[in-house]
């Protein structure tokens, strides 16, 4: 008995520093490099990227306008689709692909600091006809998990901009 824990606590520790060893670490909070930020637009992805400031501690740095602020996040556009990518035998549709562009720039003063940049996501989404109603929030969710995707890519763009 005794040798099992050992050996489970033997592994466990074996499997920590490999990990550790590997570079690998959890992403955790986006830095701002800026003093203050302005997100421009009313959007989804503008207010992820609003919250995602606040919640990583930068609240302060999140500007009430453009002119008060060292750069502007300006999202251009926002768009989302929907696209069957796979029919069963009989014709009905067995699978989705939700597709999700953003294309922002960064600003400062008004002057172009960083030329559109465009992401595009998307994501699959199975579907089974005798559950139409399932399929709803699973969509509202996949749709949400790509504008946060996007988002946070949006703020690690931008830490890499100092």
């Amino acid at each position: 008995m005794k040798i099992l824990v050992l050996a489970r606590l033997f592994l466990a520790l074996i499997v920590t520093l490999a990990i550790s060893g590997c570079g690998f670490h959890l992403r955790g909070q986006i830095d701002v490099p800026f003093t203050s930020v302005y997100v421009e637009g009313n959007s989804a992805v503008a207010t992820i990227l609003r919250q995602l400031i606040v919640a990583g501690g930068h609240k302060d740095r999140l500007a009430k306008s453009p002119m008060s602020a060292e750069r502007t996040i300006q999202i251009m556009s926002e768009t989302s689709n929907m696209i069957i990518i796979a029919l069963d035998g009989a014709g009905q549709v067995a699978e989705y692909q939700l597709q999700y562009r953003v294309t922002y720039r960064l600003l400062a003063k008004e002057k172009e600091k960083l030329k559109p940049v465009q992401i595009t996501l998307s994501r699959d989404m199975t579907y089974n006809n005798s559950q139409p109603y399932a399929y709803g929030d699973e969509e509202n969710f996949l749709n949400h998990d790509m504008q946060t995707d996007a988002a946070q890519q949006i703020l690690r763009r931008m830490a890499l901009l100092h």
